[in-house]
């Protein structure tokens, strides 16, 4: 079941919160390979179970398990942000967005594993290793939010909280064949926590099912003192007649035959009328790189600098690349960063939805930051260009969900982006829905080869 069957079975009295707490605490334990989790809370979770069954815990999740990345703070718990440097980092207090699904009566059963400083597209750090895909443990599950997306592919949870400051809830629900929401910048509180990122990255749920998203946005939605960039949702208008847009690449990237194939199959018959209109096709990975890198060497660069030793080449280089931005070309960036958020605005006014590829590729090998090609190019050594298709959502703090929609090359999930206008957060998870075919997969039992471990195994408490 998805997080909102589990949650009305329980409610009805059909199972008991420890039953489903057990079950996934099962599945974490025979998938272990995989390497979703840093922390489980075996006996916190088994607890809270035993309370929601008890009638003090109650609420439209009561009894739902769930996952939350390890970059999201929960007070008491590790918060490693995946570097070596915070390795006995204790979060001093709970995310607002986790503490609202914690309010709803969730039941958190661990911590997911993110690179270090959720810089890549790619799932793996010096402190806990890489994150395997559930579909084939040979390859990536994407990032940053690499273990939440594990952990919803592989049957251990149906409920996942992730982030998104560069696609990196729906990079890694393209590749492991889950739904996931980027919501429109402020709707959800990601406060307490990292400063990463401030006007880039949002806190977002990674589900089993399309239902699921919604259930989790309304759930963690609305302004909160606690962060200062959060704000109540805005009323969407009304459409008597849904304006779909389609473009697979944005005319800015390159696709793999297979990805376009399932992407032209998927909107070869939409139920909507489909308008002609051409979405801003500027490439967008000069702008983000001109806000993101200051921004992390404003959050991070004091620990890499203070622990050089402590933090892996790859994200030292990264944070340090934006040491010598000023604080007039951050601005000038910004400036810049208005202007192209100013041409989506004018796009959504004539349009209410675009689809796009959510990623160019399938999931590739570990242990490569890139992938080596796509359609036959090779990949350009940049940060992370090969994602170009997912930072127009977080420049123009666009709500974005990623769909699952079949297979390409080697039978691994594809997944269809779905774009609205700020504040369409609710349209575009309607058009999600109705654009559903192809239900989220869970991979097959994994406890046959538990010999192959990670790095580190998860701590237990």
């Amino acid at each position: 079941m998805d997080a909102t069957g589990v949650a009305e079975a329980v409610r009805r009295g059909e199972i008991t919160a420890v039953d489903t707490v057990t079950t996934s605490l099962e599945r974490i334990a025979s998938t272990a390979e995989l390497n979703a989790f840093t922390v489980v809370l075996a006996d916190s979770a088994l607890e809270r179970a035993a309370e929601v069954d008890a009638g003090r815990v109650t609420g439209p999740l009561a009894g739902v398990p769930i996952s939350v990345k390890d970059h999201v703070w929960i007070e008491g718990l590790p918060a490693t942000n995946g570097s070596r440097a915070l390795a006995d980092h204790v979060a001093p207090a709970t995310c607002v967005a986790v503490q609202r699904l914690l309010d709803a009566g969730a039941v958190v059963v661990g911590r997911t594993n993110n690179p270090e400083f959720c810089y890549r597209g790619v799932t793996d750090n010096e402190l806990f290793g890489p994150t395997r895909n559930p579909h084939d443990p040979s390859r990536t599950t994407g990032g940053s939010s690499g273990g939440a997306a594990a952990s919803v592919a592989s049957g251990a949870v149906p409920l996942a909280v992730g982030t998104d400051g560069g696609g990196s809830i729906r990079i890694p629900s393209a590749f492991c064949g889950t739904f996931g929401l980027k919501p429109t910048f402020g709707r959800v509180p990601k406060m307490p926590g990292f400063q990463g990122w401030p006007t880039l990255s949002v806190t977002g749920p990674i589900a089993s099912s399309a239902r699921d998203l919604r259930l989790a946005l309304d759930v963690m939605s609305g302004r909160h003192p606690a962060d200062p960039l959060s704000f109540d949702a805005r009323p969407a208008p009304s459409r008597r007649t849904v304006r779909v847009a389609v473009s697979a690449d944005l005319g800015v990237a390159d696709l793999d035959p297979d990805v376009r194939a399932a992407f032209e199959a998927a909107v070869a018959d939409l139920p909507y009328e489909v308008v002609a209109a051409t979405p801003p096709d500027d490439d967008p990975t000069a702008l983000w790189d001109a806000i993101a890198l200051p921004e992390g060497y404003a959050s991070e660069g004091p620990l890499v600098e203070a622990h050089p030793g402590l933090v892996g080449a790859d994200a030292a280089a990264i944070t340090l690349a934006g040491r010598d931005v000023t604080a007039a070309d951050y601005l000038a960036a910004q400036l810049r960063r208005a202007a192209y958020a100013a041409r989506w605005d004018a796009f959504f006014a004539e349009v209410d939805i675009l689809l796009t590829a959510a990623m160019p590729v399938t999931a590739f090998e570990l242990g490569r930051l890139a992938p080596p090609t796509i359609d036959g190019r090779p990949v350009p050594d940049s940060f992370d260009a090969w994602c170009a298709l997912a930072l127009p959502a977080n420049l123009a703090g666009l709500p974005a969900a990623c769909v699952p929609i079949g297979a390409g090359r080697d039978r691994l999930p594809v997944g269809l982006q779905v774009l609205g206008a700020r504040w369409s957060d609710e349209l575009v998870l309607t058009v999600a829905e109705r654009l559903t075919t192809t239900p989220a997969q869970t991979c097959p039992d994994l406890s046959a080869g538990r010999s192959r471990r990670s790095r580190t195994s998860p701590r237990l408490r």
